[in-house]
């Protein structure tokens, strides 16, 4: 079976590690939406062994993610699950959900979708974590921002780097309040929020 690989990831996955070393230290399990190749996954259970990192996407991406899984053999790294935004989602809540390099490839009204369900998804006072590209105040953040913001345009009208005053502004109306805002090496950020008391059910 043939398993994608990213160079983004491999580059990425060790910065983003050190940042959710602290994040995520009082966590026990975390959801992963859209964990792709399982890159991220991999390294992240491995270095991070109190936390069960439970793996997601839709159903077409599992046969190869589900490969990965079983050949890293950890013990903090169950089987993936089928996670449509716009589909109920599988029970469970959880301490923490994670997310990276989604938000561009969801047409809009999948990342509305997304927010709109996270607070079923997640513990009381849990975390959202959120890794990619964003735009600043309705700018790019860089021309290399602007460059990859158009080709994911003419692959897909849908898709394009997201304005983080809007993105926050979903996270807000779902109960969400913005920790952490934090520049990553290649113009991406990590984005945190905590789900607020007003969002408890």
């Amino acid at each position: 079976m043939h398993r994608p690989h990213s160079e983004a990831c491999e580059r990425n996955k060790a910065p983003i590690l050190a940042q959710l070393r602290g994040c995520l230290a009082q966590a026990a399990t975390v959801l992963e939406i859209g964990s792709g190749t399982g890159q991220h996954a991999t390294h992240f259970a491995a270095a991070l062994p109190h936390l069960l990192w439970q793996c997601s996407d839709v159903e077409g991406n599992l046969p190869a993610l589900r490969l990965v899984i079983e050949e890293a053999a950890l013990g903090n790294l169950p089987p993936p699950l089928a996670l449509d935004v716009n589909r109920p989602w599988p029970a469970g809540r959880y301490d923490a959900v994670f997310s990276a390099n989604t938000l561009h490839i969801m047409g809009w009204e999948d990342v509305c979708a997304m927010f709109e369900a996270l607070p079923q998804a997640l513990r009381p006072q849990g975390l959202l974590c959120v890794y990619g590209p964003f735009n600043i105040g309705g700018a790019f953040t860089s021309d290399s921002n602007r460059r990859f913001d158009a080709a994911l345009r003419e692959g897909d009208v849908r898709r394009g780097i997201r304005d983080l005053e809007a993105v926050d502004a979903l996270a807000r109306s779902a109960g969400l309040l913005l920790l952490s805002n934090l520049a990553m090496p290649a113009n991406n950020r990590l984005l945190t929020w905590r789900l607020g008391a007003a969002s408890l059910r």
